[in-house]
């Protein structure tokens, strides 16, 4: 089984690289087989904030993080969350705060990394 991990950076609005990184995590964890692993850093943290709420017509990525975490795991850099607000009570059921060793650790057993 082949696993991939992705790597966001860019905050959930402003302009559409997490939004796209999302599209292909939820994608693939949709799929038979592959693992996916996505952990969020820097502005990227708030794409796990409970609650957001999203004009109509518009993604909601608690949803596409869902996609992800039915499948595989959602991590939080817990620097970058400590520096820009969310804290462990805020964000999504399921995701976890991470740290740059397991991230580390991820990025070592992954067959694929990929950084949006």
């Amino acid at each position: 089984m082949t696993s991939t991990l992705f790597i966001l950076h860019d905050a959930p609005c402003g302009n559409e690289r997490a939004y796209n990184g999302l599209r292909l995590a939820g994608a693939l964890a949709a799929q038979e087989g592959p693992s996916v692993r996505l952990f969020l850093m820097a502005d990227a943290v708030g794409c796990a904030e409970r609650g957001q709420k999203v004009p109509e017509g518009h993604y909601s990525l608690q949803i596409m993080l869902g996609k992800v975490l039915r499948k595989g795991e959602v991590g939080l850099c817990g620097t970058c969350m400590d520096a820009r607000g969310p804290g462990d009570e805020e964000i999504i059921d399921g995701a976890r705060r991470g740290t740059l060793a397991q991230l580390a650790d991820r990025t070592v057993e992954a067959d694929k990394v990929l950084v949006f």
